[in-house]
């Protein structure tokens, strides 16, 4: 499991047939083979680890069908990717439950600022937009967001300086694709109201 706050700043260093080797500021010591992290809000394995200066560079071995449904099959060295370690039993909570699983690509529709912040409207799949709600929470290129308003498949959120400076989100463009992972609370209350659970109805 993750929360969505971001811990680190990644590079794609190499891509190579769904192979992908990420730097980032975590030290080599700190991840162990097999360690889950969040890559864009995908949860992956980290398959290798070696240091690199006082960060490391740990690869990643990504299926077809993720490379299909995510961002990820859009990789190339030099990208930049927003990390997320597991969450340990005791640690802050500090966005919501987000478990890596991406649902489906949205789109950045327009970015605007606002005050200090910046305001972005996003679209999402038809088939994910019933899940997400005003003051709901999102999970968007593994960045937990809430959401300010709803208009059919379109959605807004708002990015505070600190998010755009430690995050991917400062480099969006209008026309961007993100890796979209619906509230696991709003997708099981829908499950069960479509399955007609009798126990909704007591």
């Amino acid at each position: 499991m993750f929360t969505g706050i971001i811990t680190s700043l990644g590079e794609v260093r190499a891509a190579e047939n769904g192979r992908f080797a990420i730097a980032c500021d975590y030290t080599a010591g700190s991840i162990a083979v097999g360690a889950s992290i969040a890559c864009d809000g995908c949860c992956l394995t980290a398959t290798s680890v070696e240091p690199a200066g006082t960060g490391s560079v740990f690869t990643v071995d990504v299926s077809e069908e993720t490379l299909r449904r995510t961002t990820l099959g859009r990789w190339r060295a030099g990208e930049r990717v927003n990390l997320e370690r597991s969450l340990r039993l005791g640690d802050e909570l500090g966005g919501h439950m987000v478990a890596g699983h991406v649902d489906g690509l949205a789109r950045i529709v327009s970015i605007a600022p606002e005050g200090f912040s910046q305001r972005f409207e996003i679209e999402a799949p038809l088939e994910l937009a019933r899940y997400i709600a005003p003051k709901g929470s999102v999970a968007l290129d593994g960045t937990s967001l809430t959401v300010n308003g709803v208009d059919g498949q379109r959605f807004t959120v708002n990015l505070i300086p600190h998010t755009l400076a430690v995050t991917t989100w400062g480099q969006k463009r209008a026309g961007d694709s993100l890796n979209l992972e619906a509230d696991l609370i709003a997708r099981y209350v829908a499950r069960l109201i479509d399955a007609g659970s009798p126990g909704l109805n007591r």
